[in-house]
């Protein structure tokens, strides 16, 4: 396997001239010069609403072709079936409103307390106004992993729909998301998969993966602040959304509401291709986004090992990780017994390392982590992160631990 040039690929990075140690990669990725520069061009145009006949036109049209295809070689779909949108959390709220309209008494719909609360309170809310019952997937705090103890129970032949993560954005924990689509469409039942933190750390196959509906974030993979929800063409071509009369009604574009950010969507589409020149060989983008993959995933991975290695062996009982999965992305969620987490992320901040605590929106899980602390602290590893990086972190850390203790 070739070995990632991380030099190279941060000094694409301008953000990082600033000399802050950014871990906070699950929250949002910082952006490399490409992708800026490709909002700018397209912004400034020429450009205007899509069509075939003007520059400014063809220009928009291309954005939003260029956008489907990258995505669609990202997680491995069909460009007919990639859908913009502003957000997870926008995109997962309209299709718990397409999906939900023929629900009703006596109908399931199953979540789990891994997720983050943006593929958990959509559903909970359209079940409550349908009359349809949650059934939730228990997290095991021991383990970092999902409860599939009653799963077979759990999902039967009244569930409509199962939500999962594909990994959780606070412990890091990567869901056999397979085994309970299996379960699911072995039911009749749909698999909404929020794929938003997986993204940023696995090169994405809604087909193995058995997501009907996969929605992911690029601005946790260096890209800017929007939403792609991809799915199968035939399956989108079932859902009936509300609309204007006289706006598109064919696949993707019926489910994405008036004029779209073709600037957002370019800046979406370097971000794609600039991850894939990191893994560039002579096939594919496809195939180069498989290197990238295995290349920054080695380093992500060693670096969290490290990090994670470094803290059990110096602070000992002075920190409590919650992040246990066997498998998991190089994230970790740290409290520290009688301290508080969010005064560590402050000293953290004033030593130019941005480390944030809280929750993060994963409401569900924290409840269950069953912490005294009302925050955690969160590290996130980038394709960016480096050494050094992680030297600072861990300085800082143990200086601050051992100078209360």
């Amino acid at each position: 396997m070739s070995v990632f040039d991380l030099e190279s690929f941060r000094g694409c990075f301008p953000s990082l001239e600033s000399g802050v140690v950014f871990l906070d990669a699950p929250g949002g990725t910082q952006s490399p010069r490409p992708v800026g520069e490709a909002v700018a061009a397209t912004l400034t145009g020429p450009l205007s609403n899509r069509g075939l006949q003007s520059v400014s036109e063809l220009n928009a049209e291309n954005a939003v072709g260029q956008f489907r295809r990258a995505y669609a070689d990202l997680l491995g779909a069909d460009p007919r079936g990639v859908v913009y949108g502003r957000s997870a959390t926008q995109l997962t709220y309209d299709f718990s409103r397409h999906l939900s309209r023929t629900w009703g008494v006596g109908d399931e719909v199953v979540v789990t307390r891994l997720d983050h609360d943006a593929n958990v309170r959509p559903w909970v809310q359209a079940a409550e106004r349908t009359g349809a019952t949650v059934r939730w997937i228990d997290l095991d705090p021991s383990t970092g992993g999902l409860d599939f103890s009653e799963a077979d129970t759990l999902i039967n032949a009244r569930t409509r729909l199962v939500a999962v993560t594909a990994a959780s954005n606070l412990i890091g924990t990567i869901v056999d998301v397979a085994f309970l689509a299996e379960q699911a469409h072995r039911a009749g039942a749909l698999v909404y998969v929020d794929g938003v933190h997986y993204t940023a750390h696995s090169l994405v196959d809604i087909s193995a993966l058995g997501a009907d509906f996969f929605v992911c974030s690029p601005y946790k993979f260096l890209g800017p602040h929007c939403a792609v929800l991809a799915a199968d063409p035939d399956l989108l071509e079932s859902i009936i959304p509300d609309k204007l009369l006289p706006s598109p009604n064919q696949v993707p574009e019926r489910f994405e509401l008036g004029t779209l950010p073709y600037e957002l969507m370019a800046g979406a589409t370097a971000a794609v291709d600039f991850l894939a020149e990191a893994g560039s060989g002579s096939g594919s983008r496809r195939e180069s986004l498989r290197l990238a993959h295995a290349m920054i995933s080695q380093h992500e991975q060693q670096l969290a090992h490290r990090i994670l290695t470094t803290i059990q062996e110096e602070l000992g009982d002075q920190v409590v990780v919650h992040s246990r999965a066997a498998q998991r992305t190089p994230t970790l969620f740290l409290t520290f017994p009688g301290r508080s987490s969010k005064e560590v992320s402050r000293t953290l901040h004033a030593q130019g390392i941005h480390a944030p605590a809280g929750s993060f929106y994963a409401y569900e899980t924290f409840g269950r982590l069953g912490v005294e602390d009302e925050a955690g602290l969160r590290i996130g590893i980038a394709p960016y992160t480096s050494d050094d990086d992680a030297d600072r972190f861990l300085a800082a850390l143990m200086d601050h631990l051992k100078a209360g203790s």
